[in-house]
């Protein structure tokens, strides 16, 4: 990984510092394209900085281990890419304004029954932005395996290129969060509202497929709800 990558061009608002709270395969991977492309890391797991310590001399000089608050203070945008069960523990405070994405994916049998989510009258990233009223939340990054994140992405204007889904409450967070996927690798699709992040979700045609823009709007309008399949 280099150390000395050019700076990345920087978000909406000059945001060069991206906050990543959990640092599993998601976390750790988006960490490293964050790092490719030029961004800051403050990375924060929940067994401690110490913990961190291989990824981050991975990672390089513009990464650094820190504690979930410090994440949450330090991002200019914030990931939060933990279990669901781990939500209630993501600082609130520090991320209000802030635009936060939600990576998460609901497994019963990892996660245990989620009586709204097994209802499907709400979604992970609805029950984020519950938690977070201040933030701006937008779901993005859960429909890709993670080894993908560093060796699927290709230049802006690429044939067939991958696209990836964005859905939020707030038009601008969404821009924000698709200059980053594009910035990636990735084509953004934007499917509307955090409501509609089901569309997406495990078991859905799009889920995981490597689909260009065309053929992922279509799985997403093909999606039906657990309770219709």
């Amino acid at each position: 990984m280099p150390r000395n990558a050019p700076r990345g061009t920087a978000l909406h608002g000059g945001m060069t510092t991206i906050g990543i709270i959990g640092a599993g395969n998601i976390g750790g991977q988006l960490a490293r394209l964050a790092v490719q492309h030029g961004y800051d890391v403050a990375i924060a797991n929940s067994r401690g900085p110490e913990t961190l310590a291989d990824l981050v001399s991975e990672l390089g000089d513009r990464a650094r281990a820190v504690t979930r608050d410090e994440a949450a203070a330090a991002g200019d945008l914030v990931v939060v890419t933990t279990p669901l069960a781990a939500i209630e523990t993501i600082p609130v405070e520090p991320l209000v304004g802030k635009v936060v994405i939600d990576t998460n994916n609901y497994y019963p049998q990892r996660d245990g029954h989620i009586a709204a989510l097994d209802d499907e009258t709400t979604t992970t990233a609805e029950l984020l932005q519950d938690h977070l009223p201040g933030a701006r939340v937008v779901k993005a990054f859960n429909h890709i395996m993670a080894g993908d994140l560093t060796t699927a992405g290709t230049p802006t204007g690429t044939a067939g290129r991958r696209a990836l889904v964005v859905a939020g409450d707030d038009a601008d967070a969404k821009r924000v969060v698709s200059d980053l996927l594009d910035e990636f690798g990735f084509d953004p699709v934007d499917i509307g509202p955090l409501a509609e992040g089901w569309r997406i979700q495990r078991d859905t045609p799009g889920y995981v497929k490597p689909y260009a823009v065309v053929e992922l709007e279509q799985a997403v309008a093909d999606a039906k709800r657990y309770r219709d399949m």
